[in-house]
């Protein structure tokens, strides 16, 4: 597999290998030991997945505490892929990344624990799925607006995106308490 760097350290794009000839294709989507040797060592305690049609916006989101680290990708379709640095105290906070994720690139992106994730549907519908690195705490979970002016994201929408609730009524970064939001580690 290929691993490329990001412009936030630790976040990183990961290339698996394909295997393919005529009768289609083979890809690991997770081997502990050379993940780990990548630098996304897990334990994964959960597997989510989602699907979604086009122009459905789904995040910022975050937990803290039990902050998830997340190894995502797509299944079918495509997805345009952000994680945002929201820990506070670091040298890259309120910077983001954003990837374009596909069934037909097989990328994946490691978002680290500490950091926003959020993705937007590019093509007529994606089934997007994730690892993750902690359980679930609804009690623990944050939203951050898609649109704040202050991270600055270039998403590749026209107009309004399909929000939930929750991500319509989220924060701007500036407005979340600072205990909410995770520390940089020092």
């Amino acid at each position: 597999m290929n691993i490329q760097e990001t412009d936030i350290p630790g976040v990183l794009i990961v290339e698996p290998w394909v295997h393919g000839d005529a009768r289609g294709w083979f890809m690991e989507t997770w081997q502990a030991q050379r993940y780990a040797e990548a630098g996304i060592a897990g334990p994964f305690v959960q597997d989510n997945m989602a699907r979604s049609r086009h122009g459905i916006l789904r995040g910022l989101h975050l937990q803290h505490p039990h902050a998830q680290g997340k190894l995502v990708q797509v299944v079918m379709g495509e997805v345009f892929d952000v994680a945002v640095d929201v820990r506070r105290g670091s040298p890259h906070f309120g910077q983001w990344v954003g990837v374009i994720l596909s069934a037909d690139n097989h990328r994946q992106l490691w978002v680290p624990p500490g950091f926003a994730h959020g993705y937007v549907v590019t093509s007529s519908e994606a089934v997007f799925s994730y690892k993750c690195t902690e359980y679930y705490h609804p009690e623990t979970d944050l939203s951050i607006r898609w649109d704040d002016p202050d991270i600055g994201i270039d998403w590749p929408v026209v107009g309004q995106p399909s929000l939930s609730e929750k991500d319509a009524e989220a924060l701007l970064l500036r407005d979340v308490p600072p205990n909410r939001l995770p520390e940089y580690p020092s």
